[in-house]
């Protein structure tokens, strides 16, 4: 065909293309492999980024999440959050060996039970993709010598979109307008204020930054001295 519009192919019906972004966007099961991996490449007595807890006291929450509805609840309704923090201390006080701590830490890699709320695809995403990601890295940053990882773009966009959700609240204790910025040129204004603050880093290390973990997130700062001071010093997260 000599200068010709190039002919267009087969059409692709738009449930397909549906179907195809739905398979395509689901990070969840594969983050709970990562995740389940690296606490048992850890053991039981290694830190976490979560204050007081070591990997034994992660993984009894990761279990106790997606089995007691009382546990979940108490990470959403602060009057629940203590019986929810002594249901997981219980737990993890009760994995005494590396078998007993390697075993629940399995029975989380193989998924939720069959009536767990969890079991519903779309809020298995919702509640799990950013959880999964910034437990895993609680870990592996825990140590002295850390790298980041290389993300898949797909999972870096996904985690982006999901952080694009969550950012007002994550950032709603802080003083001064919040923007988040991708090297690769996407931003968010998470939220409005007469001074704002620029954060700079790819996906997974904006959302480090936004759930607390300041110090162990590679990103940058643009804005006034002062305004990057206060920002510094804010309490950022749940």
């Amino acid at each position: 065909m000599n200068g010709g519009t190039p002919a267009a192919g087969p059409a692709v019906p738009k449930y397909a293309r549906l179907v195809l972004v739905f398979q395509v966007m689901h990070f969840v099961e594969p983050s709970r492999e990562v995740l389940a991996e690296t606490l048992l490449a850890a053991g039981p007595d290694a830190p976490t980024l979560c204050a007081g807890w070591r990997t034994r006291d992660l993984a009894a929450h990761l279990y106790l999440r997606e089995r007691k509805a009382a546990v979940g609840l108490g990470l959403i309704i602060k009057r629940l959050a203590k019986a929810s923090d002594a249901a997981t201390s219980r737990l993890a006080s009760k994995l005494t060996s590396a078998e007993d701590y390697a075993g629940l830490v399995n029975t989380f890699r193989a998924g939720p039970p069959a009536l767990s709320p969890m079991k519903i695809r779309a809020l298995d995403e919702s509640s799990n993709l950013i959880e999964y990601f910034v437990h895993t890295e609680d870990v592996r940053r825990a140590v002295d010598r850390w790298a980041p990882r290389a993300l898949d773009e797909a999972y870096s966009d996904a985690l982006w979109d999901d952080l694009v959700k969550r950012a007002a609240i994550l950032y709603r204790g802080v003083d001064l307008g919040i923007v988040l910025v991708r090297p690769s040129g996407p931003r968010h204004v998470a939220k409005r204020a007469p001074v704002s603050v620029a954060i700079v880093g790819e996906p997974g290390e904006l959302l480090m930054h936004a759930h607390g973990r300041t110090r162990h997130a590679l990103v940058t700062f643009e804005g006034q001295p002062d305004a990057v001071a206060l920002l510094q010093s804010a309490e950022v997260g749940l």
